[in-house]
């Protein structure tokens, strides 16, 4: 079993960044690491996606502003959110798919974001 847990999350100004941080609790690679959010009132929407090879997509919205990125070694992915809207308020959940004997996935606790004044 994989442990996803993320850091990060708080209240911030809009304009402002943040960095949250997805942990892994063990060295195995995830396949694809993703972000997704939770926004109030609406379902769960994928973020940003990072492949192994390197290869991201993003939610149009976030697009030039978020970037993911991950460390294999340091078994992190992390999400870089710049200039903040209060439209991102959510909470964000880690998830990765991996293969353990079986594909599996992982989700994490979530983190709530809070872009207001």
């Amino acid at each position: 079993q994989v442990l996803l847990v993320e850091s990060g999350g708080g209240l911030v100004q809009p304009g402002k960044s943040l960095r949250l941080i997805c942990l892994a609790s063990n060295s195995i690679v995830g396949v694809t690491m993703s972000w997704y959010r939770q926004c109030p009132g609406k379902q769960r929407e994928l973020v940003a996606r990072i492949l192994r090879n390197g290869t991201t997509n993003y939610l149009d919205s976030v697009k030039g502003r978020f970037d993911i990125d991950r460390n294999n070694a340091w078994r992190t992915t992390t999400l870089v959110m710049n200039n903040l809207k209060p439209e991102d308020t959510a909470v964000y959940y880690c998830h990765g798919n991996f293969v353990l004997g079986s594909s599996t996935e992982a989700w994490g606790q979530g983190t709530q974001v809070t872009v207001s004044e």
